[in-house]
């Protein structure tokens, strides 16, 4: 995992009641290189998961269920039998937030460890 990645997900999210700018293209761009197959795909970020089989899909939609009600910050899901798509974005904002970005680097350490 390089040092990018662990310093999101090391992160914790803060409260996003609106009222703040989504991030600027700018800043979406340098926070996507630090994840590895997650695109923006208009104000969301994406990435499809696959798995050999049901039974470690559902592994993994449980896990990032876990992940993401520690961090108050949930995503939308579009499970499949061997695949999981994972679109976060900020709706109070309207687009990108950085908790996105340290959701998503949570997500990606968690299957790193073999913990999904």
């Amino acid at each position: 995992m390089n040092s990018s990645l662990c310093d999101l997900a090391a992160r914790s999210c803060k409260p996003c009641e609106g009222g703040v700018p989504p991030l600027g293209s700018e800043e979406i761009d340098r926070l996507l290189k630090d994840l590895n197959g997650w695109m923006r795909i208009g104000n969301e970020l994406a990435k499809t998961y696959a798995f050999t089989d049901y039974y470690e899909t559902m592994a993994f939609v449980n896990a990032t269920a876990w992940v993401s009600h520690r961090e108050n910050h949930h995503p939308d899901l579009e499970v499949g039998y061997r695949q999981c798509v994972v679109r976060y974005s900020t709706h109070a904002i309207g687009g990108l937030s950085d908790n996105d970005f340290i959701c998503a680097a949570k997500i990606d350490a968690l299957l790193a460890s073999g913990n999904a």
